[in-house]
């Protein structure tokens, strides 16, 4: 399985390779206000990708720590529930 995994990697590094020296060729980004950026394709390419796994890291993150969050809240009320069960349970005054 070890080597399997190694011959994926080195397939997909020689396809991205190939893919990036393919595509050399320079191309116009052009933003508001006149601004534009002028790079080969494979960087700009590369950079929408970063920028993307960043953004959707991000979020990820937010969600985690409102899931720890919640946790916490959860773990308090169970130990509160569990120290109240604790203290002996007292007849109901009326059965005695």
């Amino acid at each position: 399985m070890y080597y399997l995994m190694w011959a994926i990697k080195v397939v997909l590094f020689l396809v991205i390779l190939s893919f990036a020296l393919v595509n050399t060729d320079p191309v116009t980004v052009r933003y508001y206000l006149g601004y534009q950026w002028q790079a080969p394709l494979v960087l700009v390419l590369l950079v929408a990708v970063c920028i993307g796994a960043l953004v959707g890291l991000l979020v990820g993150l937010f969600q985690a720590l409102r899931f720890r969050r919640q946790v916490a809240v959860l773990k308090r009320e169970l130990s509160a529930v569990k120290q109240s069960s604790d203290a002996p349970l007292m007849p109901p005054s009326d059965l005695l």
